[in-house]
Order: structure tokens, then C-alpha cells, then sequence
């Protein structure tokens, strides 16, 4: 059996992305490139390892089985690698970066870009998710650093503050609340609040600002974005709770109207890594840049 390194690349994209069509993307390859890949595979291994359902393919048992071993012998990989190729002195190499919806879609695509530039031979890339998902994703190896909204709950990780943050409430321009500008924690109590899924950290924050008030949270809405929430608020379906950097534009045109509250809604960003993980020269260089960005203001 003479499996290579790059299928094992295109097993472990194909098995996180579900689609031949993504995956291929993301690896810059043909689809027909990563489906002989796989099917090469398949063959080396005697039995299939994934269950095709149309165009998506779900990893079997075998896959499954085969998966965090594929992952292990890929993240040593990469550090062999860009161990070595640190001895030129420049950052080089693949960053796997992790950030929770408001950073990843807010603030890191600014930054991200400005390390391209000033790292021509690295690459940083971003995946989004909410705040559960990356520290998941940061502890299991699949991401080198994350950044996230909400508090940390796996203790085994480094956590450092980056850059504070708040939430704001708002509604749309026909609410009964967009006239006074203002709420009392009987009207928060009565709301009906538009939130991010369980998991999100916007929305463990503001639970916990209307927790300290001892005011119960009644959700109407539960949508999987940022900006889902925004267009439902703005339609008069009920009332969001969201970064400021994520509604800034539509206050400024009036198209959603901030509420004044007794909540605390202040909140820090937070940087994770593996405490067990080796710092290399191209880690270094993205987090002396995120301590570079941490005052700067990125509005939308």
C-alpha cells in the first residue's frame, strides 16, 4: 500500500467540506483531480471510506475511523515544514486561522489581508464559526490560533485579551421602542429577542448581561448570522443584540435605531492557542500583528 501525503490532504478536505466541488476550491485543484484522489484512495484501502448522497459525501465508520489519524499525520507535517523553512529568517507557510462570526467577518479579513502583504511566501487562512466551534477546532489541531467573542471554556487552552468590544441593542425603525430610544428591564423582559444559535458568543454575553439583571431572555428568532439577524430586526420581526462593528452602517443610516439599556454589554476578544503547541516564526508573526491591530477600529 503506498498511500501519499496528498492523498490524505484531499481525504481530509473532501471529509471536513462534504462536496467534491468545495473541496477542489479550497485545494486550488479540478474536481476530477480530488475525485480520482479519493476514489485511489478507496482502492488502496479495499473498501469505500465515504457514502455518496447525491453530490455529498459523508465519511462511512471506516472513514470515520481513519479521520483524526489522517488530521495528526498532517498538523506534523506542517510543523516539519514550517520548521525547516523558518532557517530563511521569513514567516512561510500555511496558518490555519479560526475566528467567531463578528471577528471573522468584521475584522480579521482586514488583517488577514495586511499579513499577505507583508508575508508574500505565507498564507493565513480564515475559517469563521461560532465561539464553541473554534475552541473545539483550536484544542483538536485542525486550527493554529482562534479568536473569539464570548468567554473560554476549555481550560487547557492559552487564552490573552486582544480588543474590546461591545454590544448594542437595536430594532428596526417601525418598533414600538425606536421612538424613546431607550428600554427599562420590564420592556427587555417582555422583548422578543432575534439571537445568534447556542454556542454563539455574542449571545452568551448578552445572556449574561440580562442574567446579572436577574431578566429572563424570550427568543422569537434564532438565526445562524449576523446579518440574518440584522435584516429580521430591520423588518420589524423583533429586537438583536450584536456588535457594534456589525451594525455600525445600518445606525449611522438610520436603518436600524440603537436602545439605550441598563445592561452592562461590555466585552473583551479573545486570542486562543495550545498551551502544548510550538510557537512557530509564522504564529509569531500573526500574533505580533494582531497586537499591532488591537486599538485600531474596524467598522463595516
Amino acid at each position: 500500500m503506498a498511500i501519499t501525503l496528498r492523498q490524505l490532504a484531499i481525504f481530509e478536505k473532501v471529509a471536513t467540506c462534504e462536496h467534491v466541488t468545495q473541496a477542489s476550491t479550497e485545494l486550488l485543484l479540478t474536481q476530477s483531480a480530488v475525485s480520482m484522489a479519493i476514489a485511489e484512495l478507496e482502492r488502496l484501502a479495499g473498501a469505500p471510506l465515504f457514502e455518496r448522497q447525491g453530490r455529498r459525501l459523508l465519511l462511512n465508520d471506516r472513514g470515520r475511523q481513519i479521520l483524526p489519524e489522517v488530521r495528526d499525520v498532517l498538523m506534523k507535517v506542517r510543523m516539519i515544514e514550517q520548521f525547516l523553512n523558518e532557517s530563511v529568517g521569513e514567516p512561510t507557510g500555511i496558518l490555519n486561522v479560526g475566528a467567531s462570526t463578528t471577528i471573522g467577518n468584521y475584522i480579521l479579513p482586514a488583517i488577514v489581508g495586511e499579513f499577505a502583504q507583508l508575508y508574500p511566501r505565507a498564507t493565513a487562512l480564515l475559517q469563521v464559526g461560532n465561539a464553541q466551534q473554534i475552541e473545539r477546532a483550536v484544542e483538536g489541531g485542525k486550527l493554529d490560533l482562534g479568536l473569539i467573542e464570548g468567554l473560554p471554556h476549555i481550560a487547557s487552552l492559552n487564552t490573552a485579551p486582544w480588543k474590546h468590544d461591545e454590544l448594542v441593542v437595536v430594532v428596526g425603525r417601525g418598533h414600538e421602542w425606536a421612538s424613546k430610544k431607550k428600554a427599562s428591564l420590564a420592556m427587555l423582559r417582555h422583548a422578543a429577542w432575534i439571537m445568534r444559535e447556542k454556542g454563539s458568543g455574542t449571545r452568551e454575553v448578552f445572556e449574561a448581561a440580562m442574567d446579572r439583571k436577574g431578566v429572563d431572555v424570550t427568543v422569537a428568532l434564532e438565526l445562524g448570522h449576523t446579518e440574518a439577524i440584522k435584516k429580521a430586526a430591520e423588518a420589524g420581526l423583533g429586537v438583536g443584540c450584536l456588535s457594534r462593528m456589525a451594525v455600525q452602517r445600518e445606525v449611522d443610516n438610520g436603518w436600524l435605531i440603537e436602545i439605550a439599556t441598563p445592561l452592562n454589554l461590555e466585552r473583551t476578544l479573545i486570542i486562543l492557542t495550545r498551551s502544548s503547541g510550538q510557537q512557530t516564526m509564522l504564529l509569531k508573526a500573526f500574533l505580533a500583528l494582531l497586537t499591532q491591530t488591537k486599538d485600531q477600529y474596524f467598522k463595516n
